[in-house]
């Protein structure tokens, strides 16, 4: 145990924490964040850290508006707000499938208790899991394991004197996002795509307008970004020409007419609906699973090295700073959970589904919780865990007899649960590494857990239907990209339906980016997406390459770049939100502006010039305020 560390607020002195508060307000941002997270990652195939931004959020309201000097509360705001955010994430990675399957008439459209339930029990395992390892990986490891998330959010917290300015980059980006996305898809008065044809290589190449995708470049940074373009132009500049060029006349499954009248009739888009999307989601499968492999002696070492370390911790201490829930509740509560989703019967799972619940749920949760401590939440391989998951799964439930409609529904419930855990143990033991180094008590954060995901459970499930209604999962406007992915793999491995030539091409293509010596998710990813993604994300790489090149590289996720690019999510996301119950309501045809304002290729253009002249601003313009 490292006894030399001392924390902010000492173990002896008690402070606020658990107020009403703390409470409320991490409340409301584990709504909002989950429900902007939920959005963007249905777009674009990723989410976003709501830690720091929750951070500033909270501190501008509870130390700035209401003069309250009380660092621990503001604590346990972004300690609760940032369950919604990584419930989220490990829900829209893999249950948008039963909506797809639903539309497809293999089974009926999941109810919003079968989500909620399924979202609660995922999340609730992912905190108790990293109950008994808190010990372990926060304080014995504390200086070995950086936790860089978890670090950098004490210290936006620490530096207290910049809550005001910081605050106002994340309202002022939440503002702009929610204008811009209000005016391109609520009022329709500038089309959403810049798009130009190029009929001598017979492909096109596009962007979006929307700040979120460059926000999303601007996070990732320029290496991320330039992986994820080269993805888009591979597919767009290489395969789609070769496939129109030398297909000519052939008809090629899952196509039900020539290449060339294909392409006539749908351009370059038709051609990557039709092969480039399964090309990708094989590339990205195979991505996946050799992340994993790649990581399987650490993943291994740190999960034995993680439960002998729970036997050295010895009894729960009398420090402030040292208490955790119960471990005989913690106990009852798992065998509570896993009881439950085998008799209840909104979780179709079985038995045996359940003890796989058991197995991979603890071993992933212990390695998310260990890894984002090695190398942060953004190269925490989830994907690469729940694919594998889904494949042993889907086997298994076939060799048992358990195939059709219910043994995919069980599948995917499964992936759901395993995956909404690893992504909820590792948020905790990042807000548990933030409180560690602040002196939060550990076990009011736990509790902070389990009522962030209580009411992102709760919201998740409203959110998708409303989502789903409004702009249907797997469409253009949502792509659901890693949920589409499950599905093709449940149904390749249940009824053999999937166009195996294709994902074995994407697999070999993403096998050889790999032994280039190049990260083959990102490129996989890029693959997978439209161009149009791909293409607005790299812009927002290269503004960030440009500001680390003027200013030096940044090091943490507190600057005034980074700030303003969450609140353009954010506030993206919300008036996503907003607009799919008003879609829903049959309202946004009353301020449907497309026929009267003409949209072209030059009001988006001028738009994504503005968006990325914002985010250059903040970046470059105000990074040396930090």
């Amino acid at each position: 145990m490292n006894e030399e560390f001392k924390p902010y607020i000492p173990a002896d002195k008690v402070t606020p924490e658990i107020t009403f508060t703390s409470v409320f307000i991490g409340l409301i941002l584990a709504v909002v964040f989950g429900a902007a997270n939920a959005y963007l990652g249905l777009r674009v195939g990723m989410t976003v850290s709501a830690s720091i931004p929750a951070a500033v959020i909270s501190m501008a309201l509870i130390r700035v508006i209401m003069k309250k000097d009380s660092i621990l509360e503001s604590n346990m705001v972004q300690t609760i707000g940032s369950a919604g955010e990584s419930l989220a994430a490990g829900a829209i990675f893999t249950m948008p499938a039963l909506f797809i399957w639903a539309k497809e008439g293999v089974m009926d459209t999941p109810s919003l208790i079968s989500i909620t339930i399924i979202a609660l029990f995922g999340g609730l395992l992912g905190v108790f899991f990293m109950v008994p390892l808190r010990s372990a990986l926060i304080v014995q490891e504390h200086g070995v394991l950086p936790y860089p998330e978890g670090t950098a959010c004490a210290e936006v917290l620490l530096a207290g004197e910049e809550g005001g300015s910081s605050a106002k980059a994340v309202f002022l980006g939440m503002g702009i996002g929610a204008v811009i996305k209000f005016i391109v898809d609520g009022l329709y008065a500038i089309q959403s795509v810049f798009t130009v044809k190029i009929e001598a290589l017979k492909t096109e190449f596009s962007a979006e307008v929307y700040p979120a995708l460059v926000s999303v470049g601007y996070i990732c940074g320029p290496k991320i970004s330039a992986f994820m373009f080269a993805g888009g132009i591979l597919g767009w500049f290489v395969l789609i020409p070769a496939i129109v060029t030398f297909g000519g006349d052939i008809t090629m499954y899952p196509a039900s007419v020539p290449i060339s009248q294909l392409y006539a009739e749908g351009g370059a888009g038709a051609i990557w609906s039709s092969y480039i999307k399964y090309i990708g989601a094989g590339a990205v499968a195979s991505a996946g699973i050799i992340s994993l492999i790649k990581t399987l002696p650490l993943i291994v070492r740190t999960f034995v090295d993680s439960i002998k370390s729970i036997s050295k911790t010895g009894t729960s201490s009398n420090l402030r700073t040292a208490q955790d829930i119960d471990f005989r509740f913690v106990l009852a509560a798992i065998a509570f959970l896993i009881l439950a989703i085998w008799l209840v019967p909104a979780v179709p799972v079985t038995f045996f589904g359940a003890i796989i619940i058991v197995i991979f749920g603890f071993f992933f949760s212990a390695v998310s919780s260990r890894m984002v401590g090695l190398v942060g939440s953004s190269n925490n391989p989830v994907s690469g865990m729940t694919i594998a998951t889904i494949l042993i799964a889907t086997f298994c439930l076939k060799v048992l007899g358990d195939k059709g409609p219910h043994g995919m529904q069980g599948a995917i419930a499964i992936g759901s649960i395993i995956c909404i855990a690893a992504c909820m143990a590792g948020d905790t033991s990042q807000d548990l590494k933030t409180g560690y180094i602040l002196g939060a008590t550990p076990k009011k954060q736990q509790i902070g857990e389990i009522m962030g995901t209580i009411a992102a459970a709760l919201a998740i499930g409203g959110v998708m239907i409303l989502l789903d209604s409004a702009y249907g999962f797997g469409s253009e406007a949502l792509a659901a990209p890693q949920a589409t992915m499950m599905k093709m793999i449940i149904e390749g491995v249940m009824d053999g339906t999937l166009p195996w030539a294709l994902i074995f091409i994407g697999a070999f293509i993403s096998i050889v980016i790999e032994l280039l010596g190049i990260a083959a998710l990102p490129v996989s990813i890029g693959l997978y997406l439209p161009l149009e993604l791909s293409s607005t994300i790299m812009l927002g790489g290269l503004v960030r390459k440009f500001a680390d090149a003027k200013f030096g590289e940044q090091k943490d996720e507190s600057g005034k770049g980074i700030l303003f690019c969450s609140g353009l999510i954010a506030g993206e996301g919300i008036v996503g939100v907003l607009l799919a119950i008003l879609t829903v309501a049959n309202v946004t045809k009353y301020f449907d502006l497309s026929g009267v304002i003409p949209t072209g290729n030059a009001p988006a253009l001028i738009l994504i010039i503005l968006v990325v002249a914002a985010v250059c601003y903040y970046a470059i313009g105000k990074k040396n305020e930090k």
